[in-house]
């Protein structure tokens, strides 16, 4: 399974990152690990990181893309991984090539990333002062927003409610992957025994998603406005 996780800083998305890895059983890694890591290697590669990195330069566009999608080829990362931090522009994401299968956004207001990275972080950081932190959100609304749409499109995109306590959100994400936390093991979404499921809502409830949830499963779909629709055609 390949995962990426998207969020303005303080959405919680180390914190989940690191449940997810313990619990899917695959790693979880941000761009600034794949590059640290990188940077250890006495390779060319490593060579031209590491002097950029400690310049202080950002590494470039283009250049990030080529390592990320060589760096998760690797057999490690053939099962899955977690990607936190990338893709962070529209143009990454349209040349990222990993085939990713979900991609979870932990939603939260501007206000309350802000409340808990200057109010209850104990850590004393120079990054994280109120305009600094304005500022990456800023960056984030002008260059993220448009990847959010992107995989959108896609239907790979899943929305949670970050503002949730940390069990409730990792709940959402693993129900959003068809799979469930019983008895602190995580376990696939299946069907014990035969049922019939009727499910129903207002328009817009969302009915529609969940029928092809339950089709992916193997479940046969009855749609009752179809079975009408036809019904009338005929008569």
């Amino acid at each position: 399974m390949k995962l990426v996780l998207i969020g303005i800083q303080g959405s919680g998305k180390s914190t989940q990152g690191n449940l997810l890895s313990k619990q899917l059983g695959i790693p979880y890694l941000s761009t600034g690990h794949i590059f640290r890591q990188l940077a250890k290697e006495k390779t060319k590669l490593g060579k031209y990181i590491k002097v950029i990195m400690n310049s202080g330069l950002l590494i470039p566009d283009d250049k990030t893309i080529e390592i990320v999608n060589s760096y998760l080829k690797r057999p490690e990362y053939k099962k899955g991984y977690i990607l936190d931090g990338f893709p962070r522009t529209l143009n990454q994401a349209e040349k990222f090539i990993n085939n990713v299968d979900k991609v979870i956004y932990l939603d939260i207001p501007e206000k309350e990333a802000i409340y808990r990275l200057v109010y209850r972080n104990s850590q004393d950081r120079d990054d994280e002062t109120i305009p600094a932190i304005k500022k990456r959100i800023e960056q984030f609304k002008k260059f993220t927003i448009p990847v959010l749409d992107y995989y959108r499109k896609q239907k790979k995109l899943v929305e949670i409610d970050g503002t949730q306590t940390i069990e409730e959100v990792n709940q959402q994400i693993l129900k959003s992957l068809g799979k469930q936390l019983i008895k602190n093991k995580v376990q696939s979404w299946q069907i014990k025994n035969k049922k019939i499921i009727a499910i129903v809502g207002l328009p817009g409830a969302g009915k529609t998603d969940a029928a092809k949830f339950f089709e992916s499963r193997g479940l046969p779909v009855i749609s009752f406005g179809k079975i009408i629709n036809e019904y009338i055609e005929k008569k």
